[in-house]
């Protein structure tokens, strides 16, 4: 989903965006997660990594 170099060309504001997507997507997640309604469990883990990877991208992009 989230590969380093589309993250590198957004702003921050797009970053930020696409942050609380992903945020509400795992929200989602664990709910179906406790509902026994998700199938594949490896999207949590994958979701948890895309949000880490543009948080860490965000604070990159504000320390310049």
């Amino acid at each position: 989903m989230a590969k380093k170099l589309d993250i590198k060309n957004k702003s921050v504001s797009e970053l930020n965006s696409l942050l609380g997507e992903l945020k509400s997507k795992l929200v989602n997640l664990n709910f179906d997660l406790n509902e026994k309604k998700l199938k594949d469990t490896t999207q949590i883990g994958k979701a948890k990594r895309n949000i880490a990877r543009i948080l860490t991208e965000i604070n990159a992009q504000k320390a310049q």
